[in-house]
């Protein structure tokens, strides 16, 4: 399917931008009107875009069906203060609860039975529930556009940052197990980050990989090893020494292959299946020594 922005309806193409640009983290943003009212909601057009100075965008989109703005925006403009609040597992019915969009002047955080937390250097409360919150300067609105669906970038400078001490580690670094976030998929689907869902790659910061186009054909051609498997392998900066490959040759599963099969197809095939199974572990060094006896 190949797709002309310009040649379907908005709400098609919108469906098609968030089930694919997905998983997205969710901006959950306490805001005041110039009256003081106080107002909660959830927004997935967001990230962090530097750290220093610390931003945050969030984009409080013009509707889609009729056009209006939402109460967050016109608030920002009133009051250039929020409070970004993240969502964790165990609050996601709650924020979804607060999406709902009651009449100006009703406050989310008692529709959707949050506590408010009076914050340190803003107006807007904190979520007391959320396992982090940012206090925020407004620094900007940048519309994208005054039609339904266009973007309103709502441009954030952190003024201070709540951690809740439970989702840190012995590290004093944020756990992603324990901060157990959730994100939006399409839909009414999310995501849950906690779990089997999360996985470490290492990233290719302080080394120099041999990349893929490296590898040698018949490795690299494999009909066992997947795309991951091969940036893991492209990942190393040296082959293993011929020294280290014939040592390896005496370890026991790859001895009962090469003792198991007297074709040089065969045994090659249950050495890329060993392997494949080293680099589900993790075990990317052990791996190439057996890869380099095929």
């Amino acid at each position: 399917m190949t797709i002309d922005p310009k040649e379907i309806p908005v709400p098609q193409l919108h469906g098609h931008l968030l089930g694919a640009v997905a998983p997205r983290p969710i901006a959950f943003a306490s805001t005041v009107d110039k009256d003081g009212n106080v107002n909660l909601s959830p927004f997935s057009f967001f990230n962090v875009f530097s750290a220093n100075p610390p931003i945050m965008i969030f984009s409080p989109a013009r509707r889609g069906r009729d056009n209006t703005t939402k109460h967050t925006l016109e608030n920002v403009k009133e009051h250039a203060e929020v409070v970004v609040n993240v969502v964790s597992y165990d609050m996601v019915q709650q924020m979804s609860l607060s999406s709902t969009e009651y009449e100006k002047g009703v406050n989310e955080f008692v529709k959707a039975g949050f506590t408010e937390v009076k914050s340190e250097r803003v107006k807007p409360p904190r979520v007391k529930e959320a396992p982090v919150s940012f206090e925020c300067k407004v620094i900007e609105v940048k519309s994208l556009g005054e039609q339904g669906g266009a973007g309103q970038l709502v441009i954030c400078e952190v003024q201070l940052m709540h951690i809740a001490d439970r989702v840190l580690g012995e590290d004093g670094k944020i756990d992603p197990n324990k901060i157990d976030l959730v994100s939006r998929m399409g839909g009414n689907w999310y995501a849950r980050a906690s779990g089997d869902a999360i996985f470490e790659v290492t990233k290719p910061l302080t080394t120099m990989g041999i990349g893929v186009d490296q590898i040698p054909d018949q490795i690299r051609t494999s009909t066992v090893l997947t795309g991951n498997h091969l940036g893991m392998l492209g990942n190393v900066e040296a082959l293993p020494t011929e020294e280290e490959v014939n040592d390896f040759a005496n370890e026991p599963e790859v001895r009962s292959i090469l003792d198991s099969f007297d074709d040089e197809e065969n045994i090659q095939l249950e050495l890329h299946k060993l392997a494949a199974d080293l680099l589900n572990e993790g075990e990317v060094d052990t791996a190439w020594k057996v890869l380099m006896m095929g």
